[in-house]
């Protein structure tokens, strides 16, 4: 009994220090979007002499506390104002939102719907179609990256609607393998129930397998919602740039001829550019782990 104690007290001990261990090392990754969002709030000369702290000039009084107060203010409204007039922000937001909200919604529906018809369907059709699949994931854009461009031009894909159809091929291996791993554990006794009574294999689909599917097709949205919000190098290769600029195409402009750069109007818009896939992540980030679990154990 004693030494079941002793050995319950050594694993308290190192999930403690492995908790510790952990929380410092997040802060690797914090601490970039910090320094980002404090940026955002100074004026160019200060980026540059003091770009991981405030100013180290001495204040004191507090009215000097309250006018440096009322000045980091007013620099930061001035950085977010020029940051949306050069950018054209708001015009950007509309495109990367319109783009990342359809490509997630037609690679949630046509990924699951093939996934389960890769795992019910038991042919060598299916068999080769879930492996073409699993290859697209080893393959490196940048193969591809080239010839994708041409026939994008080719097929006139250089718009917002056509680099949908660009990302649903890209996103598919990942998710189709997701859901197939995850409707391996689905009962298929639930479907046949739904067949005796009368449903047809898109009801049965729709209404019985899609919303068992729940948790992994939050976890593949959110990925996938990441990837095409941040996602610079397709658009730039698809899309005519010149008519449409998403975020990340947008952010690009700020730098100016000779290599100038308006760093402050550059801090706020990627604070500006982070915060809805950050609170759309926060929003929905328990269904994570618990999707992608499900996914890759149960296949």
């Amino acid at each position: 009994m004693a030494k079941t104690e002793v050995a319950t007290v050594k694993r308290a001990k190192h999930g403690t220090v492995l908790s510790i261990f952990m929380a410092l090392l997040s802060l690797a990754w914090i601490a970039p979007i910090l320094i980002v969002v404090m940026n955002s709030f100074k004026r160019k000369a200060y980026i540059f002499k003091y770009p991981f702290g405030i100013s180290t000039a001495k204040l004191t009084d507090g009215i000097d506390k309250f006018r440096a107060g009322m000045e980091k203010m007013a620099c930061g409204l001035l950085n977010y104002s020029n940051a949306i007039k050069k950018t054209n922000f708001f015009e950007s937001f509309g495109y990367s939102l319109f783009i990342t909200v359809v490509s997630v919604m037609l690679i949630v529906i046509c990924c699951s719907m093939c996934a389960w018809y890769v795992t019910r369907v038991h042919s060598i059709g299916s068999k080769l179609l879930y492996t073409l699949f699993l290859f697209s994931m080893i393959v490196p854009f940048q193969m591809v990256m080239f010839t994708l461009s041409k026939f994008a031009n080719i097929l006139h894909l250089s718009t917002p609607l056509g680099i949908v159809i660009v990302y649903l091929g890209f996103g598919a291996g990942l998710s189709v393998f997701m859901f197939t791993g995850f409707i391996k554990g689905v009962s298929l006794e639930i479907e046949e129930a739904a067949m005796i009574d009368g449903c047809n294999p898109i009801q049965t689909f729709f209404l019985i397998v899609f919303p068992i599917l729940k948790p992994t097709t939050i976890t593949v949205a959110i990925l996938q919602a990441m990837w095409i919000w941040n996602d610079y190098l397709l658009p730039a290769l698809v899309l005519n740039i010149n008519k449409f600029k998403t975020i990340p195409i947008a952010i690009q402009y700020l730098k100016q001829s000779h290599g100038q750069v308006d760093w402050g109007a550059m801090m706020a818009v990627l604070v500006l550019a982070i915060v809805p896939i950050v609170v759309f992540y926060l929003a929905c980030q328990k269904y994570i782990i618990e999707g992608v679990m499900t996914g890759a154990v149960k296949g």
